[in-house]
């Protein structure tokens, strides 16, 4: 009985350790997050006073963009005649005539063939 009753007492003690190294290996994962955390809300403070100060010209920016919006479809009607007016139209009788664009020089010849005893023509 007595070996039971130490062998308990051992299985107890244990269980108790183990359980103190999780909960301060836990306890050292949360204090890192919890850092983590704090930084992150520092940032979060920066971004929203930032915003802050961009916040009242927001309503003359939309204010500009709607006026801008409601200016595209006139604009869009002024693009379009003028390139009706600009646009190309080819000439349907010379196209029939037209021929490729060859360089002036005609073609040209590489020396990189002679210096192995090629003949290319």
């Amino acid at each position: 009985m007595k070996g039971l009753q130490i062998f308990s007492v051992i299985d107890i003690v244990a269980l108790i350790a183990g359980l103190a190294i999780y909960l301060f290996i836990v306890g050292k994962q949360l204090a890192a997050v919890a850092t983590m955390l704090e930084e992150a809300a520092d940032l979060v403070w920066a971004i929203k006073a930032d915003a802050d100060t961009i916040e009242p010209g927001l309503e003359r920016i939309n204010t500009t963009g709607g006026v801008v919006a409601g200016a595209l479809p006139l604009l869009y009607t002024m693009a379009e005649g003028i390139v009706v007016g600009a646009t190309y139209v080819a000439d349907p009788d010379h196209e029939e005539h037209r021929k490729p664009n060859f360089p002036a020089m005609g073609h040209r010849r590489s020396r990189l063939f002679d210096g192995v005893g090629a003949k290319i023509d």
